[in-house]
């Protein structure tokens, strides 16, 4: 028996997780997934939001203001990299300097600070290469950049280390109130009892509510897609490009990121499900979008494209609040965009809630504080010798675009939340994230799991479920 089953491994689920291991160790995580971070947490643009575009007064304005003050110091204590890069509203109108205008108060109204409209002549000073037809820009020097699924990783992996339990592959299909628990069943027929539940499941929190009579909003996804370039291009820009707003999200930006590749995108298409392709229309908006911006896109630079789904609600503002209908039940629901930005201040909210609905006190032996991980390729000859020595395994390099070691990928295996299959290996080490996209490394990947998981190497998978990658050897 748990006191709390968080449902959902992103990063609003794995900050609440981590807030709630403040509290109790009898706390447990529920993820469908093969992995933590395997919906909006994957693949999302990272930003961290000052807080001007949120409406006044709304849940979204108050948590990303909240979150955006927080980030810095969450990081700092889960080594999570973190930059206060600053970002930039463009316009490229009369109309647009009007907006922009409006977006600044509104942020001075939410409480913002280091707002500042720039005209074409100072916009040019900060980014050199922006495009002829920008007019002005809203600077926000409160903005930043992370990492999403280093930062879900860590933040579980904080929890599990102060007592959490995390359950891998738990796709939650049926829910039963008895007595005065909750059993959660799985598909595969494991289940779990807790005391409480909070539903923290992104597209798929309006089925678990439904599964306990709560049919009080509904969910819609939004696919996104992007393009990322060489960090050979590191300094093509220095803050985060947004054009401005519309209904559909804040458009396509050009932004660098803390691993020091160019972002470029998202589109916003509204869809059914939660597939998410790439599609050449998709691709091609995204770099028309980005060239507007900056003209000198390099189009060639691009090493890799992917999509990702952004869950959005009926509501149009976070569902934060216990269930009306569902005892010891509470929602975390429609966090769209600042999502990511407003985590660590959700996290700490609804954590504070249900320890005061459970009677819980906090910890004294509580630690926040996540070890940083082994950076190879960022140490100095000396550092790199001397940690050889200590661990040979740090001698050998399995992804040459990269520089990541055979000690880095076994950390990601061996360090909570576990790394199982090869985009877990990937998303924790960069391990076929550079130019070739793994077609060095990914057989030696596999063969390093196949051993460490005491699995067979045609039985490893790229991210769970039937995604093989290898059927049988021929020799």
């Amino acid at each position: 028996m748990y006191d709390i089953a968080v449902i959902g491994g992103g990063v609003i689920g794995g900050m609440i997780l981590r807030e709630l291991s403040r509290y109790t160790r009898n706390v447990c995580l529920l993820e469908a997934e093969a992995d933590v971070a395997m919906g909006a947490s994957r693949a999302n643009s990272g930003i961290v939001h000052a807080g001007f575009d949120a409406k006044e007064g709304t849940k979204k304005a108050h948590f990303n203001l909240l979150g955006s003050r927080m980030m810095p110091q969450v990081c700092r204590e889960l080594s999570v990299k973190y930059e206060n890069n600053g970002s930039l509203v463009v316009a490229f109108s009369k109309d647009e300097l009007e907006t922009i205008a409006a977006l600044r108060e509104r942020g001075l109204h939410n409480g913002v600070e280091g707002l500042e409209i720039l005209d074409r002549e100072a916009l040019v000073r900060e980014e050199p290469a922006i495009g002829p037809e920008a007019l002005g820009a809203l600077l926000a020097r409160t903005g930043g950049i992370v990492c999403p699924y280093e930062l879900t990783v860590a933040a579980i992996g904080n929890a599990m280390d102060n007592g959490a339990s995390l359950f891998y592959g738990f796709r939650v299909n049926a829910i039963r109130r008895e007595g005065d628990a909750y059993t959660v069943i799985a598909e595969s027929g494991d289940s779990v009892r807790a005391r409480y539940i909070v539903n923290a499941a992104g597209l798929a929190s309006a089925e678990i509510a439904a599964l306990v009579g709560d049919t009080s909003f509904r969910m819609g996804a939004r696919r996104g897609e992007y393009i990322v370039l060489d960090k050979s291009y590191d300094g093509l820009v220095r803050h985060t490009l947004f054009f401005c707003p519309t209904k559909k999200g804040k458009g396509i930006l050009v932004s660098p990121t803390v691993d020091r590749n160019i972002l470029l995108g998202p589109t916003a298409e509204e869809q059914e499900d939660g597939a998410v392709p790439t599609t050449a229309e998709g691709l091609a908006d995204v770099l028309a979008g980005a060239a507007r911006l900056i003209p000198t896109v390099p189009r060639g630079a691009a090493i890799t494209s992917f999509a990702g789904v952004r869950a959005f609600c009926d509501r149009h503002d976070f569902i934060i609040e216990p269930s009306a209908v569902a005892e010891s039940f509470y929602l975390v629901a429609g966090i769209e965009s600042p999502g990511l930005t407003s985590a660590p201040a959700i996290g700490a909210y609804v954590a504070a809630e249900v320890a005061a609905a459970l009677g819980l006190s906090l910890r004294s032996d509580f630690s926040p504080l996540r070890k940083a991980p082994h950076l190879f390729h960022t140490m100095s000859t000396e550092e790199k010798n001397a940690l050889i020595a200590r661990r040979p395994e740090y001698g050998q390099i399995v992804c040459r675009c990269e520089g990541i070691t055979l000690g880095e990928i076994l950390d990601a295996v061996r360090t909570n939340p576990r790394a199982e299959t090869v985009d877990a290996v990937k998303r924790r080490t960069r391990a076929g994230m550079g130019r070739c996209q793994g077609g060095f490394c990914q057989p030696t990947v596999v063969r390093i799991l196949a051993k460490e998981l005491g699995i067979d190497y045609e039985a490893v998978t790229k991210s769970g479920g039937g995604s093989r990658i290898n059927v049988a050897r021929i020799k």
